[in-house]
C-alpha cells in the first residue's frame, strides 16, 4: 500500500503551519486510489517502464511503498507590503534548483506554471520541459526515491523560502549551534547503539546511560564536551574497541570547538547532585568522592590557618 513518508509529511506540516490560508486538501503526497504511475505512487502502484523508476538509478534503488511526490496548491500571502503566491514560490524553488543549492539535490523535477497560462517543468535529468494543465493551479515536486527511502530531511529548501519572504524568523547563531549539536548527538548515538534496538552489543545499563546523556545535551542540560568524556568512560567499561573510542573522542573535540566558552560553568550550575551521581559510573565515583574529600579537607585546613 502506498503511504506518505515522514519526511514529506514534515514538509507538508511546515507549509500548512506557516502559510495561513493554504488549504490542507491542496498539499498532497499520495495519489488518489485510482492514481497509477509516477512519484505519487509507491511500489504497489508503479506501472511498466514507469518514468519515476526506470530513468534514474536513484529511483530504481530507492523504490519502496512510499510516495515521493509533493503537490502544493494555490495560496497568496502578503508580508511587508509584498505579495507572495504559488507562482513566485515555484519560480524561487526552480531558481534554487538551477543554481545547484545543496538542499535541492534530492529533487528530480518541479512541474509548475510561471504565470497561470503555460506549464513548465524543471527536470534534473533533462528529459521533459512541460506537463499537463492541472499544473496551472498546483506545483508538483518529485524527490528521488532513494532520498525518501533514506528518510533524509526535506524541509530545508521550504524553510529557506519561508524565511526569505519573512514568514519565518531567520535562525540565530545559537539556533545553528543547537541544531549542529543535536545532529552530532543523534549520529553518535545511532552509530554506537544501533538506535538502541534490542540486540545491541552493549549492556542495557550502558545503553540507557548513553541515551540519558544524549537527551541531556539535546535539552541543554550539559555540554557536548562533558558528554564525550563520559561516553569514553562508559565505552571503555563496555569494552568498545579503539576505533569506536577514537570516534567518540573526535566528536567530543568537535563539540568543544563549537561550544560557547561559558557552557560548562552554566551546565554545572544547573546539575543537581542526583543527576551528577546518576551519570557517573561506579568505577570512577569513588575517585571523584576521594578527590572532593581531599579538596574539602585542604580548603578547611587553609581556612583554619
Amino acid at each position: 500500500m502506498t503511504t506518505a513518508p515522514a519526511n514529506l509529511l514534515a514538509v507538508r506540516r511546515l507549509l500548512l503551519d506557516t502559510i495561513k490560508g493554504l488549504d490542507p486538501a491542496a498539499v498532497g503526497v499520495v495519489g488518489d486510489p485510482a492514481h497509477r504511475g509516477g512519484y505519487h505512487c509507491g511500489s504497489d502502484r508503479v506501472v511498466t517502464n514507469d518514468y519515476s523508476v526506470v530513468e534514474s538509478p536513484r529511483d530504481r534503488n530507492g523504490l519502496t511503498g512510499y510516495a515521493s511526490g509533493l503537490d502544493v496548491g494555490t495560496f497568496s500571502v502578503r508580508v511587508g507590503g509584498v505579495t507572495h503566491n504559488l507562482r513566485t514560490f515555484s519560480m524561487w524553488c526552480v531558481e534554487q534548483c538551477r543554481a545547484g543549492a545543496p538542499d535541492t539535490l534530492d529533487l528530480r523535477e518541479i512541474i509548475y506554471s510561471p504565470d497561470g497560462k503555460v506549464v513548465r517543468r524543471w527536470d534534473r535529468l533533462g528529459r521533459r520541459s512541460t506537463g499537463d494543465d492541472s499544473h496551472l493551479w498546483h506545483t508538483h515536486f518529485s524527490f528521488f526515491r532513494d532520498s525518501i527511502k533514506a528518510g533524509r530531511d526535506q524541509t530545508s529548501l521550504f524553510r529557506r523560502y519561508l524565511t526569505s519572504i519573512g514568514l519565518l524568523k531567520a535562525p540565530t547563531v545559537e539556533d545553528d549551534m543547537s541544531a549542529t549539536a543535536e545532529k552530532q548527538i543523534a549520529e553518535l548515538h545511532a552509530a554506537l547503539l544501533g538506535e538502541g534496538k534490542p540486540g545491541s552489543k552493549y549492556p542495557a545499563s550502558v545503553v540507557q546511560q548513553i541515551r540519558d546523556l544524549a537527551w541531556a545535551v539535546v535539552q541543554g542540560n550539559t555540554s557536548t564536551t562533558w558528554l564525550g568524556r563520559t561516553l569514553v568512560t562508559l565505552g571503555e567499561a563496555a569494552g568498545m574497541d579503539a576505533a569506536e573510542l577514537a570516534q567518540i573522542r573526535a566528536a567530543a573535540r568537535e563539540g568543544a570547538e563549537a561550544a560557547a566558552p561559558n557552557v560548562v560553568s552554566g551546565v554545572l550550575a544547573g546539575l543537581t547532585p542526583e543527576k551528577i551521581a546518576a551519570a557517573i559510573p561506579l568505577t570512577i565515583a569513588q575517585q571523584v568522592a576521594d578527590e572532593l574529600g581531599r579538596r574539602i579537607t585542604s580548603s578547611t585546613g587553609q581556612a583554619q590557618r
